[in-house]
């Protein structure tokens, strides 16, 4: 497990996730990625289970982090998490060799269409990016009530962090398919790697390599 230095964040309560926190924030992702397109697809919203097919797949997706150990941040004000960020070290933790047993369970909730269409998701971005030897940024998600006050910006700068203690790791890729989240990642040293179509839903895949990790870092 990383760890992070305070020096390198900004202000804010920020620590791992423990266990008990994990219901929390599956609650807290199911609210910033109910309306994301790509869930939207791949979870096909048109369906009357969508919302509980998004739940559990959430859920699930959780707990394949804890049990394999991957890192999960989450920002509080007291003991509200108002924040987190999840990644994937580098590795067969993502794309199409993820652990089967996380595949079983998908497939019991989400389904199969929609469990392919995941490792379709993460193939297309491990063949855009090349090789497996880098982060991805799976989640981030900052509650309604505390947008537009730099949290998001803390999660950024807690997932760079984490990578100056895997040396192994040349850097953090995210898919975005939200415009308004470009900035939050441009503005962090992140770029194009090229535009990606993940079924009828229209994306950027973008990169931060260590050295541009450790520009933004010294910019701070």
């Amino acid at each position: 497990m990383t760890t992070i230095n305070p020096a390198q964040l900004r202000e804010g309560q920020l620590t791992y996730l423990v266990a008990e926190d994990l219901k929390m924030a599956a609650s807290l992702l199911y609210q910033a990625y109910h309306d994301d397109a790509l869930l939207m697809a791949i979870f096909q919203a048109e369906k009357p289970d969508y919302e509980k097919r998004l739940r559990a797949a959430i859920r699930e997706e959780l707990m394949a982090f804890w049990e394999a150990q991957q890192p999960m941040l989450g920002v509080f004000d007291g003991d509200s998490l108002i924040g987190v960020v999840c990644l994937t070290q580098p590795g067969k933790s993502f794309g199409p060799g993820k652990y089967w047993h996380w595949r079983l369970k998908m497939l019991l909730t989400a389904g199969y269409v929609s469990t392919m269409q995941l490792l379709e998701k993460e193939r297309l971005i491990q063949e855009a990016v090349g090789g497996d030897d880098y982060h991805m940024l799976a989640f981030i998600a900052v509650s309604p009530r505390y947008q537009q006050q730099g949290w998001g910006d803390l999660l950024v700068r807690a997932a760079q962090a984490a990578l100056d203690e895997e040396p192994q790791s040349r850097g953090l890729a995210v898919y975005v398919t939200q415009p308004q989240h470009l900035k939050l990642f441009e503005q962090n040293g992140y770029e194009l790697v090229q535009e990606l179509d993940v079924g009828d839903v229209h994306g950027k895949l973008l990169f931060q390599s260590r050295a541009q990790a450790n520009e933004v870092n010294r910019a701070v």
